[in-house]
């Protein structure tokens, strides 16, 4: 499965008004927290993967996640192949990857607002220490499907008043890491 992914900066309030004129579907509001992984093996830094564990929690449920996701496929968005699993304990999995080996990394702490429209989740992120962004997403199954996924979310990105040419194709460990507050 491919992740496609475009994200910009943008103020939530507008693009919110926005979302509403459209009659987006809100999916609810979560906590994440991402623990991020090097590897003992290879620099993830210069391969451009990623291993993280993933606490999410609304009002009524936690879920903890593993996902490794691999080089971004495509120069056009921020698409990468991704594999995931839900978990039943994380502190067990850090202490497993531990053991292995993998040091902690960094870890990204962020408020996500969750919307549908036209096929797409958008994602309001208001992540500690960078500011607010906006993320459309979809899945692809195949490589091949990638291409018409990025130009469907250019369209809802368009349609939220934002411009794809705007795109930031770091993942937010990488802003954090290179220091690149909202106040840039």
């Amino acid at each position: 499965m491919y992740e496609v992914e475009v994200k910009v900066r943008a103020d939530h309030a507008a693009v919110r008004e926005r979302l509403d004129d459209l009659d987006a579907h809100s999916v609810g509001v979560v906590t994440q927290e991402d623990f991020y992984y090097d590897a003992p093996h290879r620099d993830f830094a210069e391969t451009d993967e990623a291993l993280r564990i993933r606490r999410e929690a609304d009002d009524d449920d936690a879920v903890e996640v593993v996902t490794y996701k691999g080089p971004l496929v495509e120069e056009e968005s921020k698409t990468r192949k991704e594999h995931e699993t839900v978990i039943g304990n994380g502190d067990t999995v850090d202490e497993l990857l531990s053991a292995l080996g993998f040091e902690s990394a960094a870890t990204v702490h962020k408020e996500r607002e969750r919307y549908e429209l036209d096929g797409y989740v958008v994602s309001l992120d208001a992540v500690t220490g960078l500011g607010e962004f906006v993320e459309v997403e979809t899945e692809a199954d195949e490589e091949s499907d990638v291409e018409s996924a990025r130009v469907g979310a250019y369209d809802v990105l368009r349609e939220l008043g934002l411009d794809p040419e705007e795109q930031i194709r770091t993942s937010y460990l990488g802003l954090l890491l290179e220091g690149k507050t909202g106040d840039e």
